[in-house]
């Protein structure tokens, strides 16, 4: 690779966070880390030594993989290393890892920091600074009273020891604390190593402010030290799958379409850590006939992920679990997992939702520094498009209905901004985005959302959608630019025209990612409700909780199944002549 193939390489790269890996003939040279990837790429066009000049003449490409922060280049550039061996790296022998946090598989679970985790336990991390990780661990332990003791002196216990008489533990050993209220406890701990930081951030806080007023002020400096790193934690980026013992392989899968082609991102971890990704492409495919009805949009992402679990794990390993950012669309291919003891979710919050946001990130790379965000902007003529919230609604026939509202900021999904409403019971889309938008506007005009308001709406439907959706704005008096973007046509709907874009171009990438994701937001949110209500499909012997699933989702409703002939109920994995002579029957 000459000087000249590197600079053009470097020009299509991101100016983000990430590793590059130098590969010749499928082979890792070098791997390497950078706060800019273009210009750190860039740099090798003019290699510092011999050395490393030798390394670029022998490489044939360059890989990338984007990552949120430094510090998540840093741990996964360490990992990379350590399982390609690359010459041209300096390598460590001693195969450090780096600390974690367990919670032990116990009655009374015990927090621990280590750098070789049970297989049975809990696992957080990997972090990078042990000492950062000790004054959380100690935070916690004094918030919530979590013991740190082993098992042995766990057992046998007639009183407390001197951890319980420091507010270190609330000694479960002796009862002090009921198991129940134990193990709440640290169900609260949990939540604040899956990143939600205010459950322990917020009472440091009271009893740093009730020291200072107490002019207890040495004890308040002390605290204020401890809450400033228990805030910037989270923040320190050692992104890693919360992992049990059964499941030390996972796989993380991201999807972008873009006209005919997709890409999958796929990152693996093991043990807890971040240690691997790859990117690849598709045909993508067309729409499905099969539509369920329920308000799924055909084709698209979940028939890539299909198609892509299929044909990837047909001669590879399986992994213990599958993070997807939706569901795919084969019923086959869910049954073949779950036969396969495969794991398959799809997270909405904490670290595993994390690493799913990543793997979409690789995916959908903003090759040459496009700024889709200025281009969307120019091409409705309006000031910004730097933040956009997106809508749609799902239901089933107007039952189980609900809106979502998705929010995308420099053309990115910011989940922490992600709203979701129930509306009523309606079958009357247009009726549906109208309640929805006007919720929306009221929030923003009475003060009630505490996000910014956007620079555009996007209303996932066409002409009557956008209809209904503009005039809750001018009811309430919102005034915010909406569009809506069609799916059967993918044209741009405006107040004023229909715009047909290229299917390749970068702003109608960006406007049609913020339409699905409000679309399996929706989606998503509505099978939720509709699988918490109880059926008299219940009472069906022979039906468990995933072929009612797939009925539902079939069919829509319990009356659909009910009306639905035997041939169109064994249609649906999972379900044979007896079990459908058996739903007939009893409905």
């Amino acid at each position: 690779m000459n000087a000249e193939g590197v600079r053009e390489r470097a020009t299509s790269l991101p100016r983000e966070p990430g590793v590059y890996q130098f590969r010749a003939d499928g082979t890792t040279l070098y791997v390497g880390k950078a706060v800019d990837l273009r210009s750190r790429v860039r740099s090798y066009a003019d290699p510092r030594s011999a050395r490393i000049r030798r390394m670029v003449d022998r490489a044939d490409g360059i890989e990338i993989a984007v990552t949120d922060t430094e510090t998540q280049a840093l741990l996964l550039e360490a990992n990379l290393i350590k399982r390609h061996q690359p010459r041209y790296n300096v390598r460590l022998k001693d195969d450090k890892s780096y600390p974690m946090v367990q919670l032990t598989d116990h009655e009374a679970p015990r927090i621990e920091i280590t750098r070789d985790p049970d297989e049975s336990a809990t696992v957080f991390g990997p972090y990078t600074s042990k000492r950062q990780v000790e004054v959380v661990v100690k935070a916690l332990r004094e918030t919530y009273g979590v013991r740190g003791c082993s098992d042995h002196k766990y057992s046998g216990r007639d009183r407390p020891c001197l951890d319980y008489e420091m507010g270190l533990c609330t000694a479960p050993c002796t009862r002090e604390i009921d198991l129940e209220s134990y193990v709440e406890d640290v169900s609260a701990v949990e939540r604040f190593l899956e990143g939600e930081t205010g459950i322990l951030a917020d009472p440091l806080c009271r009893e740093m402010e009730a020291a200072a007023q107490e002019q207890n002020f040495e004890r308040a400096a002390n605290l204020r030290d401890r809450l400033e790193t228990v805030e910037a934690f989270h923040g320190e980026g050692g992104e890693a799958v919360q992992s049990t013992g059964d499941e030390r392989a996972v796989d993380v899968l991201g999807v972008a379409i873009e006209g005919g082609d997709a890409t999958v991102a796929r990152l693996r971890a093991e043990n807890g850590k971040l240690v691997d990704r790859d990117r690849h492409t598709l045909e993508a495919p067309g729409p499905d006939p099969g539509d369920d009805g329920v308000g799924g949009e055909p084709g698209g992402v979940p028939a890539v992920l299909a198609a892509f679990i299929v044909q990837y794990y047909a001669e590879r390993e399986l992994p213990d679990a599958l993070l997807l950012p939706e569901r795919h669309s084969d019923d086959e291919v869910g049954a073949w997992l779950e036969a396969e003891g495969v794991s398959v979710r799809v997270p909405g919050a904490g670290r595993e939702a994390k690493l799913v946001d990543l793997a979409l990130k690789n995916a959908r790379r903003n090759v040459g520094g496009r700024d889709e965000c200025a281009m969307l902007a120019d091409a409705l003529e309006i000031e910004s498009a730097e933040r956009i919230e997106g809508f749609d609604v799902s239901h089933a026939q107007g039952k189980f209905a609900v809106g979502s509202d998705v929010t995308f900021v420099d053309g990115n999904a910011e989940k922490a901004d992600y709203r979701r409403k129930k509306l009523t019971d309606e079958n009357d889309d247009y009726a549906n985005m109208k309640a929805l938008l006007e919720w929306r506007a009221l929030r923003a005009v009475e003060g009630r959302d505490d996000r910014p308001d956007p620079d555009l709406l996007l209303i996932d439907g066409g002409e009557g959608q956008l209809e209904a959706a503009r005039d809750a704005l001018a009811e309430v008096g919102w005034n915010v630019p909406a569009v809506a973007l069609a799916k059967a046509e993918e044209r741009v709907v405006t107040p004023d025209r229909s715009l047909s874009w290229p299917d390749d171009a970068p702003h109608l990438h960006l406007l049609q990612r913020v339409r699905d994701e409000a679309h399996r937001f929706a989606v998503q949110y509505h099978q939720t409700i509709r699988d918490d209500v109880s059926t008299v499909l219940d009472d069906v012997p022979g039906i468990g909780p995933e072929t009612r699933k797939r009925l539902l989702g079939r069919f829509g409703s319990v009356e659909n199944v009910r009306e639905a002939s035997p041939e169109d109920l064994r249609s649906v994995s999972g379900v044979g002549e007896k079990t459908a002579e058996t739903i007939k029957s009893r409905l």
